[in-house]
């Protein structure tokens, strides 16, 4: 299994500054003081090799979109926020306009899960087949109404791919791509569902915009199973800790320590960061990401977690 990542922010899109680009280049020029980069291989090499990760490259600022790469002609997508308009683009570069089935996950309604849509342009051709699964009440409603004016200029009745949705009820598991999925209700104003994927002895789970009550044993036991001895487990780490138990209570997001504590109970192999709260910068969500491995470090008791933070052009090897 692999997972490929196309946007990983949370709650809206975001850019790179003009200031935030120009500190980049500064940093970049301090680090390369003194050394012959006069060739664009040596400067690459300075920057793959040796720059600190956070100036040379970025995580990006598309919001929800992951792909499971299933190896056939189906493709396996979790959300359609606005990273949804790279992959469709690339579907089509790489595969042509037609004969494609695209497979959704939707963990819930909420704009920057699905704003995407109007853009992913595999719905505009005949000859496509996408199927939005969802188990949430209303999912073809929701996306009519985003296309409808005065939101959009394109009404929903335009798009000549074949459009189907499809509500799960969570719980049950389901046999999609190649798949076996189970989904799992999560705590969100309206509600969002993480979805649990298995395949050939391997498992990916995809949990975001779900909040998590320390005082609450019996739904962390629901998670510590549901999360049970994945190989990866791609979590909402929006928040610190101390956010999301006071100011951004009830806001509906975790942080990177819930996920440490959850996935260390589970004996999850991977721990994924994801959903970067938009104002964090790279350096901001790079010292998150080496806090969080300090930490996993400080209080493991048995076999080493792996902890990454997610990125638009991430891939992930289960």
């Amino acid at each position: 299994m692999r997972v490929r990542f196309w946007g990983t922010r949370g709650s809206l899109p975001v850019a790179l500054s003009a200031q935030g680009m120009r500190e980049k280049v500064v940093a970049a020029l301090v680090a390369a003081a003194g050394r012959d980069l006069r060739t664009a291989k040596s400067a690459r090499d300075f920057v793959e090799r040796e720059m600190d990760w956070a100036v040379g490259h970025s995580f990006g600022g598309n919001t929800s979109c992951m792909e499971l790469v299933t190896g056939r002609d189906e493709h396996v997508l979790c959300d359609l926020g606005s990273g949804a308009r790279a992959f469709g683009n690339h579907l089509l570069a790489a595969r042509g306009p037609r004969g494609h089935t695209v497979h959704v996950f939707l963990s819930h309604l909420h704009w920057d899960h699905i704003m995407g849509f109007p853009f992913f342009m595999p719905a505009y051709l005949p000859g496509n087949r996408i199927r939005i699964h969802g188990c949430h009440a209303g999912l073809e409603e929701a996306f009519r109404r985003q296309h409808a004016a005065p939101f959009f200029p394109v009404d929903f009745s335009r798009l000549e791919a074949e459009i189907e949705f499809r509500e799960l009820q969570p719980g049950h598991e389901y046999e999609v791509a190649g798949y076996r999925v189970r989904p799992m209700r999560q705590r969100h104003s309206g509600d969002s569902y993480g979805y649990r994927f298995e395949r050939e002895g391997r498992s990916v789970v995809y949990s975001t915009d779900s909040e998590h009550k320390r005082d609450e044993p019996a739904e962390t036991d629901a998670f510590v199973a549901f999360f049970r001895d994945a190989d990866l487990v791609v979590f909402d780490a929006m928040y610190s800790l101390a956010d999301a138990i006071s100011v951004k209570e009830d806001w509906g997001h975790s942080s990177n320590i819930v996920g440490v504590e959850l996935c260390q109970l589970a004996r999850v192999r991977h721990l994924c960061l994801f959903h970067h709260e938009p104002v964090h910068d790279d350096l901001a969500i790079a010292a998150i990401l080496r806090e969080t491995r300090r930490l996993e470090e400080i209080t493991r008791t048995g076999a080493r977690l792996e902890v990454t933070a997610a990125y638009d052009g991430m891939e992930i090897e289960v």
